[in-house]
């Protein structure tokens, strides 16, 4: 069975909006965007591909999906081929969101049951990489199996933050390595409680 792996970098805030570049994600006016460029080293980038390189698919929200394929697919690089080679699950709320890239499948309606089916039937490991929206759902469905976190030593008081209010999780640090620029990279996994309740009695929305 495969598990659920969110790999995504954050500030000591929580702040997972827009770290790539100023113009990736500029809703509520947020403005610091490109905040983890100064951040990356060879240990990093080491890092997410044990991951990238792994038996895995990636499982995005729309938005995400949309930028990340577009982006990697400009610049080109390592990522580009492992990107649309890969499997790719879209969690939108719409039916009708077209997919732009190749070996891409959409997950409609009850999200959180598609993908409690994918991790039944696939030995792939999911890798969500942005979507916050979805890890939320997924945290809420309580199907999120590890996350891979680049800790990065910034506090920017404002931004869309990887864990949003009202969402709870106990976590079990599991592995943890500093790169050369500060930045820490946990490993967590979920502390489970055996008295939760099923992927479909827990959540059924879609989620861009």
């Amino acid at each position: 069975m495969g598990k659920v792996v969110v790999m995504n970098g954050i500030t000591l805030d929580g702040v997972m909006q827009s770290p790539g570049r100023p113009d990736e994600d500029t809703r509520d006016g947020f403005a610091h965007g490109g905040w983890a460029i100064p951040g990356g080293d060879e240990l990093m980038v080491a890092k997410m591909g044990e991951r990238m390189g792994e038996d895995r698919a990636f499982l995005f929200g729309r938005r995400t999906y949309e930028d990340l394929l577009a982006s990697w697919n400009r610049k080109g690089g390592p990522f580009k081929d492992a990107l649309n080679n890969a499997p790719k699950y879209i969690a939108s709320h719409s039916s009708a969101t077209r997919l732009e890239w190749p070996n891409s499948t959409l997950l409609h309606d009850n999200v959180p049951a598609a993908v409690a089916e994918l991790k039944q039937t696939s030995s792939a490991n999911l890798v969500i990489i942005g979507s916050g929206e979805l890890i939320a759902a997924l945290m809420t469905a309580d199907l999120i199996d590890e996350y891979l976190l680049m800790i990065h030593p910034l506090v920017l008081g404002s931004g869309r933050r990887l864990f949003p209010e009202g969402v709870q999780a106990s976590l079990r640090l599991t592995d943890c390595i500093t790169t050369s620029k500060g930045v820490l990279i946990p490993t967590y996994e979920p502390v489970r409680d055996a008295n939760s309740g099923s992927p479909s009695e827990r959540g059924s929305e879609g989620t861009d």
